[in-house]
């Protein structure tokens, strides 16, 4: 089951629930059923999973305020479920972040359908993030390991290209010393050695970084680096 699809089914009718979690579960997937919109929320943010069914009305608070503060952090797919036939609603969910809706009643094979279709979806939107990367004025294609930036193609060394696409693919978040040296050497970093540094140097030259004022690659002092998202806008 550690490969089964995890979905986070949001309802407030235990039988439905039951029901439904039934049916996945016999389908091969790993699920949670939670029946409060705030559960809802802690629930994506510590432990998110693959897709949410998400139902639009729920005792603590409605389904489009769950859904606003989901997508705050949240990235994958949601599937809203209401018993209202409501344009409106559809319309409010779908500009909020939901990605389908259906109305219940629904058939369990039609949701089951919805949801691997949502699922396919998600792993060609992962795919496609992991070949491209990109920040406002840059582009990082790990498919042809190009770099442009400002529509100019930027010249690394394989080194240096697989150092930044390391950093891109965890952008916002700092990188030791030693996460770079597992994830590009598979070696602990022995505290000693500076080629890290000196990449980030040369990095920071080519792509037209301030070398004693860094925006784009910061150094955390006492902890590593940071790729900023931000400062790529042309």
């Amino acid at each position: 089951m550690s490969d089964a699809p995890k979905l986070l089914i949001v309802e407030d009718d235990e039988r439905l629930a039951q029901l439904i979690q039934s049916y996945f579960e016999r389908a091969g997937f790993h699920t949670k059923v939670v029946s409060q919109g705030a559960a809802a929320i802690e629930s994506c943010h510590r432990q998110p999973p693959d897709l949410v069914l998400l139902d639009l009305m729920l005792p603590d608070m409605d389904g489009i305020a769950v859904l606003r503060q989901i997508r705050q952090q949240y990235p994958g797919k949601v599937l809203m479920m209401t018993a209202s036939g409501s344009d409106i609603d559809q319309v409010m969910g779908f500009e909020t972040g939901a990605d389908d809706y259906v109305n219940k009643p629904v058939e369990p094979r039609v949701l089951l359908a919805r949801v691997n279709s949502l699922l396919k979806r998600r792993a060609i939107d992962k795919q496609r993030d992991q070949d491209e990367l990109v920040f406002g004025s840059m582009s990082i294609n790990n498919l042809t390991k190009s770099v442009t930036l400002n529509q100019e193609i930027i010249k690394l060394t394989t080194h240096e290209f697989d150092l930044l696409h390391l950093l891109a693919k965890n952008a916002g978040s700092v990188l030791t010393r030693d996460d770079i040296y597992h994830h590009l050497r598979g070696l602990d970093y022995d505290g000693s050695d500076r080629a890290v540094d000196i990449k980030i140097s040369r990095l920071r030259k080519k792509l037209g970084d301030d070398a004693t004022e860094p925006q784009r690659i910061k150094t955390i002092w006492g902890k590593g680096y940071l790729f900023v998202p931000s400062a790529w806008s042309v």
